[in-house]
């Protein structure tokens, strides 16, 4: 994962827009029964909030104009560290609805700040 501001941002975006990839078509109940999917669902959530939390760190400014950075963060922070009871109803909910807007948003941020140099 990248240092720089703009970096962690295309990383973040990245990682939201590999899920919307793993999960097209799927329905809760097919994201509940396979286990490699719901893996790689979480992996990539894991890599939003990480690169979300690092952008906060070295790019606080930046970080201040992501709308819902820390909700990610913390998203992340539950994957990592509160696995065991980790809920897939609200991983799903959150990959469908919440994780679309975020990327949108980076998207916005991204094409603001211009070419990565």
């Amino acid at each position: 994962m990248r240092a720089d501001p703009r970096g962690l941002l295309w990383d973040a975006h990245d990682a939201a827009e590999t899920v919307a990839v793993f999960i097209r078509g799927h329905t809760l109940a097919e994201y509940r029964a396979d286990r490699m999917l719901r893996s790689a669902v979480e992996r990539q959530c894991e890599v939003v909030g990480e690169a979300l939390n690092r952008l906060a760190k070295v790019a606080p400014d930046l970080a201040a104009r992501v709308p819902g950075l820390a909700q990610a963060v913390a998203f992340r922070n539950l994957l990592i560290h509160g696995y065991a009871v980790v809920d897939d109803a609200v991983v799903w909910r959150t990959v469908q609805q919440d994780l679309p807007v975020l990327s949108r948003d980076l998207a916005a941020l991204l094409a603001e700040t211009g070419p990565q140099g």
